[in-house]
């Protein structure tokens, strides 16, 4: 980790890198335009899986006084992890044959199936307690009328997994047991949320002159203040939604490993301890002495013994980690391995064949409807997870490290 402090900064920047050149110029750039607010509290905290984000960094943590930025906490409030550990040993079940080829490629077939991917939605509305206490809550929401259509198509969305970097994993720890993880987040709801938010909180610091400006993105609404407690309102609903959507696939995916295996192998399958933790929301916490909005874009609590996971990519290796709790990040570590490559620039250096063989010689079953995209998602395209799992021993201690067996996509 390393400082940057100088005329172009009222706050420091403390980085989980080894030098600055390892920061992209954008990076960097909004990484300064945080360091110059002038709510903050102690300081700047870039992860070491940091990279260019809308406003501020991907990557990036800040504790802020009495205010909240819709932009520091994200469009797709809530994102973030699930993960549960089975006793079933992978070479028990690696050839085995089913119907529709192994038992892997019939599970992933099965998760495809069953989980509406990409901007896929079920037919018909499902169960969401998030969402029905919400109604029983209108008071809080009804105000931003805008909004309150979301919440029946959240109906329809809950329990699918999205696209982008979202995806459900078959993984194999090092002891050869089969876990599930996947990484998804509030969908539609979340950057709805955040947009409007936004666009609110420019529309008000434009009308006080406010320091913070407008080419920064980072317009700001006071905690205490209507709007201010219309977002919090609304971002708590996001995160709980994420939550739940989360849980309901975990639970959908427990139902087809342990029915394919069980059927095809006659072993009993049992899970573990679940995780399900968010890496972009805002909360408020106590450091350093004073209550604070503790906003973490692309990044994960990590307080002293708690459990976390930290994805790479697929066909690449991810981790569970127990957090240290170190005071310098707030209590936080990356959120997985962090991009080298854009989407785009994907695309361009990294050539569809090329996966689908990376992919094949490292026997991952790859679940995806269309293969076009694939580049933008392959383990190239983004840093070495396990350079970043350097980088942070002073946040987290791995637990787990598992590699990729199957995957879903979107």
């Amino acid at each position: 980790m390393f400082v940057i402090c100088n005329e172009n900064t009222r706050f420091p920047i403390k980085i989980w890198l080894e030098q600055e050149s390892q920061l992209e110029e954008s990076c960097l750039k909004q990484a300064y335009h945080l360091a110059m607010l002038p709510f903050l509290h102690k300081w700047v905290c870039l992860m070491p899986d940091t990279h260019t984000g809308k406003g501020m960094p991907i990557g990036g943590v800040i504790a802020a006084k009495d205010v909240i930025i819709p932009n520091a906490v994200g469009v797709d409030i809530g994102c973030g992890m699930a993960y549960i550990p089975t006793n079933i040993r992978v070479e028990d079940i690696r050839e085995v044959q089913t119907g529709n080829g192994t038992i892997i490629q019939a599970m992933i077939g099965n998760i495809m199936r069953s989980i509406p991917l990409n901007t896929e939605r079920y037919r018909e509305p499902q169960e969401s307690q998030v969402l029905d206490r919400t109604k029983q809550e209108m008071e809080k929401y009804e105000k931003n009328a805008e909004l309150l259509p979301l919440l029946e198509d959240g109906y329809f969305q809950v329990g699918s997994l999205g696209g982008g970097n979202h995806f459900i994993e078959l993984q194999e720890d090092e002891e050869g047991t089969l876990s599930i993880m996947l990484h998804s987040g509030s969908r539609h709801l979340g950057k709805e949320i955040c947009d409007y938010f936004h666009k609110k909180a420019r529309e008000l610091n434009q009308r006080w002159y406010s320091e913070v400006k407008e080419e920064y993105h980072l317009s700001f609404l006071p905690v205490q203040s209507e709007e201010g407690q219309q977002y919090i309102n609304w971002m708590k609903l996001a995160m709980d939604y994420a939550f739940e959507n989360r849980a309901r696939m975990l639970h959908k995916t427990c139902a087809i490993v342990k029915e394919t295996i069980e059927k095809h192998t006659g072993q009993t399958v049992e899970f573990g301890e679940e995780i399900n933790c968010h890496h972009n929301y805002a909360a408020l916490e106590k450091h350093y002495g004073e209550n604070v909005w503790v906003h973490r874009k692309g990044a994960t609590r990590a307080r002293k013994g708690e459990l976390a996971v930290i994805p790479g990519a697929m066909g690449s290796y991810s981790y569970v980690v127990e957090g240290k709790g170190n005071p310098l990040s707030f209590c936080t570590s990356s959120h997985g391995a962090g991009r080298n490559y854009s989407r785009s620039g994907a695309r361009k250096e990294f050539s569809v064949e090329n996966v689908m063989v990376d992919l094949k010689e490292k026997g991952v079953v790859l679940g995806k409807r269309k293969k076009n995209d694939v580049a933008e998602e392959c383990r190239f395209a983004y840093k070495d997870i396990d350079q970043v799992m350097a980088q942070q021993i002073d946040l987290v201690t791995p637990v787990r490290k598992l590699k990729t067996v199957g995957v879903v996509k979107g």
